[in-house]
């Protein structure tokens, strides 16, 4: 009995020892649903029997924030929940999947993931060594220690987080100033007087506790001037060193953890606002005459300077607008 059960435990650790290990990596902390993403795969990849170990690094455990797109095409991370426009500083054309103005909803979200302009993008971003295992768009909004921001003047004076050179742009054309920086460094900015507002998801702003920082959340609505695309990527080197049935079952969990958020995002941002107001945070909305002002100036700030600096960035601007 003793050697039997021995023999099972050798079987057992070899299986363990065979099993492809994936290493999973994201910036924000325990909890966030984007963090949960990669739960429901790595949940699936088990009840499937894949023969696949995905192990996962939250709050930045494995990588810094913006040194993970690096690490994938190097080989050096396989898998990463990533907001696109962090790599914009080596590809400037994803500075286009977080511009003012080109998506305006959840809905519009889902049609400009079924468009020509994100299959543009999807083929720009494998010809860096990286798939798309699954698409996410967050929608956010603005934050202040001075008072609610809602027309492009009440940036004015203000030191601002734009997160992504294109809404910099827009931000700087609208008098504020600049400072840098993941979502993951925002509260300690704000608590040491770094920053005096900030834009970011409204899961980010939930995640990091922002509302201890600020007076008033200029939130998302129903339609937002703030979207960011933060889909699951891949390195395309781990993803074909699985087999064809492995590669198959991935895909299938990665369309379910898609599916999830898609029909979570809107209720991340009525449970922002919901936080915001718990903490005696005055809540904002832009109206339309707001959002007006704002496409106004993004269109001679971050979308001319897109169109001039990107090559063949006019096109892509055009593909990408045109998606109503």
């Amino acid at each position: 009995m003793v050697w039997t059960a021995l023999l099972f435990a050798a079987a057992a650790l070899g299986a363990c020892n065979d099993a492809q290990i994936l290493r999973a990596s994201h910036q924000w902390p325990a909890g966030d649903v984007r963090g949960e993403l990669l739960e429901i795969i790595r949940t699936e990849l088990e009840a499937e029997n894949a023969g696949i170990e995905m192990r996962i690094y939250p709050g930045q455990s494995l990588f810094e924030a913006t040194a993970q797109w690096a690490a994938m095409t190097r080989g050096r991370l396989d898998i990463s929940v990533f907001p696109l426009a962090y790599a914009a500083g080596r590809h400037a054309e994803f500075n286009l999947t977080l511009m003012p103005g080109l998506v305006k909803s959840h809905e519009h979200a889902q049609r400009v993931n079924a468009s020509p302009y994100m299959d543009e993008i999807r083929r720009r971003i494998e010809e860096q060594g990286i798939i798309v295992l699954a698409d996410a768009w967050l929608a956010g909004g603005f934050a202040s220690k001075n008072g609610c921001i809602r027309e492009p003047d009440d940036v004015r004076g203000q030191t601002i987080r734009g997160a992504g050179k294109a809404f910099e742009q827009m931000l700087l054309g609208a008098g504020g100033s600049i400072t840098s920086m993941p979502s993951s460094e925002i509260y300690t900015a704000m608590q040491t007087g770094v920053l005096d507002a900030t834009i970011t998801s409204s899961i980010s702003f939930v995640s990091f506790r922002l509302y201890e920082q600020v007076q008033c959340f200029t939130a998302p609505g129903d339609t937002a001037l703030w979207f960011m695309y933060e889909p699951i990527l891949m390195a395309k080197k781990s993803f074909d060193a699985l087999t064809e049935d492995q590669q198959a079952i991935l895909m299938r969990a990665s369309k379910k953890a898609e599916i999830f958020f898609m029909e979570k995002a809107k209720e991340l941002d009525r449970k922002a606002e919901e936080a915001f107001r718990r903490a005696g945070v005055e809540v904002a909305h832009l109206s339309e005459e707001d959002l007006e002002a704002w496409y106004a100036l993004a269109r001679e700030t971050s979308h001319k300077l897109f169109a001039e600096e990107v090559e063949g960035g006019q096109a892509l601007l055009d593909q990408a607008l045109a998606v109503e």
